[in-house]
Order: structure tokens, then C-alpha cells, then sequence
């Protein structure tokens, strides 16, 4: 099995849809109530659905990119606002930590191989 998308609830498509062109994804389908992005590397895809009411966000988005600090630093240059600068984790990811227009977690982090084989790796098949 492989993960083809997420879709994100959004309040507001217009500002949610520049949000994530800002951040430097590609937007690849673009609708009233729905919107479509390409990941500009590895070819993963995630969308915004258009919702009404308020949204109570639980979900945490992370987006890997090798050169973290520099990518912060280029984000923050065009304006976003970070709520955690790059922070080395017991867990062996470098994070920082942002949120989109309707409230979504956004983590951007580094983990090299430690993302999927961490030293406390185990495998549990049924």
C-alpha cells in the first residue's frame, strides 16, 4: 500500500491556497470548494476542501526538506511566522513549527534516515 493524499478542511480556499503556493507547492487543480497540490519533491500530493463552520484542527502536517534551516530562514523572509524556530528533537528530527490560515499544524523538519529507521526501530507484523 502507498499513501496517495490527505485532505485538509479549510475555512477560507483563497488565502489557504496562496498559503501553501507561498510555502512552494505547486497548485495542480483549482476549484471554489476543492484545491489540489504537488510536493516539489517525491511527487506526493495533499488538498484543501472547502468547509463550512469552525474547524477544530487536530491534524499535524509535516513536510521533509533537507535544507531546513535555510528553507525557514527563506520562509521567513517572505513573511511567515514561525511558533518554533529549528529545534533538534529527543526523537532525532530537527523541526520548526508554523501554522496555516485554519489553524493546521504545520511541521517542516529534517530526519535523514532516521525518519524511517530510528535506532529504536522495531517491526511488528501480523
Amino acid at each position: 500500500m502507498n499513501l496517495n493524499q490527505i485532505t485538509l478542511p479549510v475555512i477560507d480556499m483563497e488565502i489557504s491556497t496562496k498559503f501553501y503556493r507561498d510555502l512552494g507547492f505547486t497548485q495542480i487543480v483549482d476549484t471554489p470548494h476543492y484545491s489540489r497540490f504537488e510536493c516539489p519533491d517525491g511527487g506526493s500530493t495533499f488538498s484543501l476542501s472547502l468547509e463550512t463552520g469552525e474547524l477544530v484542527c487536530g491534524t499535524v502536517i509535516y513536510f521533509e526538506h533537507e535544507q531546513l534551516d535555510e528553507l525557514v530562514n527563506t520562509l521567513k523572509a517572505k513573511g511567515f511566522v514561525f511558533d518554533q524556530e529549528p529545534t533538534d528533537q529527543s526523537y532525532l528530527w530537527r523541526e520548526a513549527i508554523l501554522h496555516d490560515p485554519s489553524g493546521h499544524k504545520i511541521k517542516l523538519y529534517w530526519a535523514g534516515e532516521n525518519r524511517i529507521n530510528p535506532p529504536w526501530r522495531v517491526e511488528i507484523r501480523s
